[in-house]
């Protein structure tokens, strides 16, 4: 094969791996292929323009000596990006940086000894030359020992391709020295053919350290968002049970309260129980007798309620039925109480004791009187809601007093079981609560 078809050949190899490139760049939009490509492409014009024959002696000179050297400048660059020397050796970067100026410096002289005067016709001229050209090949020797020792896989895939690259360029100047530069015959003969063939190369070295280089940065980033993904779903494990644990805690609270407000009932309620009992004994034995039965109804759904959660509206009803009798009996013409509750609504639940803690804050902070009675209406509307409606007739001392903690109660403890928030309001001298109803087959989730 003469050199010609080799050419061919080359040029073609390195037009694809040009091809390759660009689209590897439009892929992933980096710097370091814009720099590669701009590497490729002046080799792929050096070249030719090299061995077309058209160019002047004095231009021919000057772009067989300044063609590698402008080449070598995008190299330091391109070396720069793919060994990430700005974070990780500053040192070589110097270095590149005063290699690259000491280049620029020498294709500047090199325009002067071509353009400006004939001391490019001088043997000296390609003295100096050939002594730039074994300082380039020391520095380059230099760097792949520097880069071996860093035991990277990426950085000996890149710095083996340039060992190709010198050892081409080596072969080239040998064969230079024992041939002259025109002799292009023979394809094994000529000193161009052992460049090219360092330069396909480095550039195959090259082309597999940048798909090892992206195959390793997919790598860590698959890595990086899994563990990124392991923490978010231990960070949600842990706000939900956190999340838990704060609902547990408040449920516990609440219950606490709801028994404190139970206690509180029974000591009070009884001694005031007891009182209207002792003097009803005497003179209605009747009415005692029934008192006994309501009170004893009253106290056997305190026990039972305790440990529920929620309760049939209809057992709440028949309980505050028999705890209104109780307070009927204490305060006769003073309290009267109204309930209108379509049977449909008395399967839905509520927490027990609702109605009895509304009905009892009601008594506790209003007058009741005979002259000024107290009157207490419960019903149900078209949304859901039970409602506890009195009229406003406040006690001023107690008004003071009061801490609220009963109707807090009552909203905490719908808010832990996921429910709408109860409505408080005053309008026209009544005092109304909107208690949600609960659908008996709806599951409750704390």
């Amino acid at each position: 094969m003469v050199y010609e078809t080799w050419l061919f050949l080359f040029l073609g190899m390195m037009a694809a791996i040009l091809l390759y490139n660009i689209v590897q760049w439009c892929f992933y939009q980096e710097r370091i292929y814009g720099l590669y490509t701009v590497y490729l492409l002046i080799w792929l014009g050096y070249f030719p323009l090299r061995s077309s024959g058209i160019l002047s002696d004095n231009l021919a000179d000057f772009v067989r000596i300044t063609g590698p050297m402008v080449a070598y400048i995008v190299y330091y660059d391109f070396t720069t990006a793919f060994l990430s020397l700005r974070e990780h050796r500053p040192n070589l970067l110097r270095l590149f940086r005063m290699t690259q100026t000491g280049l620029a410096a020498y294709i500047l002289l090199e325009a002067g000894f071509c353009f400006l005067s004939d001391y490019w016709t001088l043997p000296v001229h390609e003295l100096i030359h050939t002594l730039v050209r074994t300082g380039m090949v020391i520095l380059s020797g230099y760097i792949i020992i520097t880069v071996y020792k860093r035991k990277d896989p990426i950085g000996r895939f890149f710095i083996t391709g340039s060992a190709m690259l010198v050892l081409g360029a080596l072969m080239a100047m040998a064969l230079t020295m024992i041939r002259p530069a025109n002799d292009l015959d023979g394809f094994w003969l000529a000193p161009l053919t052992y460049l090219q063939l360092g330069i396909v190369l480095e550039l195959v070295f090259f082309s597999l350290g940048l798909a090892y280089r992206h195959r390793r940065d997919a790598v860590k980033k698959a890595l990086f968002e899994q563990a990124l993904n392991r923490e978010r779903r231990q960070r949600l494990r842990d706000q939900t049970v956190a999340k838990q644990t704060v609902q547990l805690l408040e449920h516990e609270v609440a219950e606490m309260q709801m028994r404190a407000l139970q206690a509180q009932l029974s000591p009070h309620f009884l001694f005031n129980s007891l009182n209207s009992l002792s003097s009803l004994i005497a003179d209605e034995p009747t009415k005692a007798e029934r008192f006994v039965d309501e009170l004893s109804n009253v106290y056997r759904y305190l026990l039972q309620a305790t440990d529920q959660e929620l309760i049939p509206l209809a057992a709440e009803i028949k309980f505050i039925n028999s705890y209104y009798h109780l307070l009927k009996t204490r305060y006769d013409q003073g309290i009267n109480l109204e309930i209108n509750i379509d049977d449909s609504d008395k399967t839905c639940l509520i927490p027990p004791l609702t109605l009895q803690l509304l009905i009892e804050n009601a008594v506790k902070h209003n007058i009741v009187s005979a002259s000024n009675p107290l009157v207490i209406q419960i019903f149900t509307d078209n949304d859901g809601f039970l409602i506890v409606r009195n009229n406003l007739q406040r006690k001023r001392v107690n008004r003071l007093m009061s801490t609220k903690k009963g109707l807090q109660n009552i909203q905490l403890k719908f808010q832990l079981l996921n429910q709408p928030a109860i409505y408080i309001s005053e309008e026209d001298k009544l005092f109304n609560v909107a208690v949600p109803l609960i659908p008996s087959r709806q599951q409750i989730a704390y």
